[in-house]
């Protein structure tokens, strides 16, 4: 049986785990596939870095388009990153008829609807598993093994770096400088951490899945985006005494107006199994409405992890090589006539549970002044804590959850209670989901 050849393009960390795994496990994949899948050629600025890599029997070239143009190659894998040269070199071998597999959850997010529509007129694949989650299969998931639900919603802890750092603030009570400095030194957050601490990395993910999991077009531009730099160690351990963890949450929700697209510091009940996903590790938990809420957890970044993934887009597209483009899974898992217009929420309309923090003088009557504000904007309290002033007459910290609220009636509670006499500085405001199913 002829063999697919592959042609790559970067050859890093997750590039060079592609060789490794490919050449340890090529026998295994080839059974699999029903034919051997084979790099045959590769392009990376350093060559020598990347011979070591791939090894002698792969054709090198530190030029990108030598791949994407050579007539041999069937499927182009990018793992170059951004958005500027790889989509340039997606785009290229789209119109050159070859198949491609990304690692690039930006360029998905920001750019997936021409490549996907480029894709469909050439009766080529896209295939972008390792973009959401390393080597976690969930859009494959959503993509097919779900494909017999509706989706109700998607909730995410889709970037290790911050859930490392959030885990780290929990257990040492540390701030959020300190651990972030940590985080550095050990080599999970970059020196310039912006991409993952204010979450764009997750937005970008979540909004690959949002679009599979309702059928709409990408659309990271209107994601909200909300970090963790700003969050305080007091806070997660007030959650914590009131049965919460703290995490970089990535939510998207149908309503019966529109989706929620939304990457947020969020309190999640510790009884939850995704509130225990700590350290570098992911998770997305789905819900289905005949399957009920499923969760899917491993590993979100690394060599060989993500490689997984690659290598499962690269045994797919092969299987299906000689397939009828109409009867291929779609990118977006509704077929292209069918993707929905339906809007993306703005984050005033947003629907959740909400967890309050406010310094107020200890005094009578300010807690009550406090919830008939709340409960002239129709916001019912779950739960309350105090903390109590040193002295009489002084300050205490009164720590208030929510039942479920729209959010633009919480913003204008919180801004009747700071104008109180009787409150001190601006109101910490957190979401909470009980993602409960």
């Amino acid at each position: 049986m002829k063999a697919i050849n592959v042609g790559l393009c970067g050859v890093g960390t997750v590039g060079g785990g592609t060789a490794t795994v490919l050449k340890r496990n090529g026998n295994e994949i080839a059974r699999r596939a029903g034919r051997p899948i084979v790099i045959t050629m590769a392009a990376n600025r350093d060559l020598d870095r990347a011979r070591e890599l791939v090894g002698d029997d792969v054709l090198l070239t530190d030029n990108a388009m030598d791949v994407v143009n050579n007539p041999d190659i069937d499927i182009v894998v990018e793992l170059i990153g951004g958005t500027t040269v790889a989509k340039d070199l997606v785009l290229a071998a789209i119109a050159n008829g070859k198949h491609v597999v990304t690692a690039n959850k930006k360029l998905i997010a920001e750019y997936g609807n021409e490549i996907f529509a480029l894709a469909q007129e050439k009766g080529v694949m896209v295939a972008f598993e390792a973009a959401v989650a390393g080597g976690i299969p969930v859009i494959k998931a959503l993509r097919e093994g779900l494909t017999a639900n509706q989706i109700e919603w998607v909730a995410g802890i889709i970037n290790g770096t911050s859930n490392f750092i959030l885990t780290e603030m929990r257990d040492k009570g540390s701030a959020f400088a300190d651990v972030l400095a940590e985080a550095q030194r050990l080599g999970y957050a970059e020196a310039d951490p912006t991409f993952d601490i204010e979450g764009h990395d997750a937005a970008h993910k979540l909004t690959i899945m949002s679009a599979i999991a309702f059928g709409i077009p990408v659309q990271f531009d209107k994601a909200y985006l909300e970090g963790i730099s700003k969050l305080d160690a007091a806070d997660i351990k007030y959650a914590a005494e009131l049965g919460y963890r703290i995490k970089l949450l990535g939510m998207t929700r149908r309503r019966p107006n529109g989706i929620e697209l939304r990457v947020s510091p969020t309190l999640i009940p510790a009884g939850r199994l995704i509130a225990n996903v700590d350290g570098v590790m992911n998770a997305v938990l789905v819900k289905g409405d005949a399957v009920g809420a499923t969760m899917y957890y491993g590993p979100g970044a690394g060599a060989e992890p993500t490689a997984s993934s690659v290598i499962a887009d690269l045994v797919d597209i092969t299987r299906l090589h000689t397939a009828d483009p109409e009867h291929r899974v779609p990118h977006l898992a509704f077929q292209p006539s069918q993707i929905a217009n339906l809007p993306i929420l703005p984050i005033d309309e947003v629907e959740t549970c909400y967890y309050l923090r406010l310094t107020a003088k200890d005094l009578p009557g300010v807690l009550a002044d406090v919830t008939g504000i709340l409960a002239e904007g129709q916001i019912s309290v779950d739960a309350m804590l105090q903390k109590p002033a040193a002295a009489a007459g002084g300050t205490a910290e009164i720590i208030i959850v929510t039942h479920i609220a729209i959010e633009k009636n919480i913003n204008i509670a919180i801004a009747k209670i700071e104008n109180l006499a009787s409150t001190h500085g601006k109101v910490v405001k957190l979401r909470l989901e009980h993602l409960n199913g």
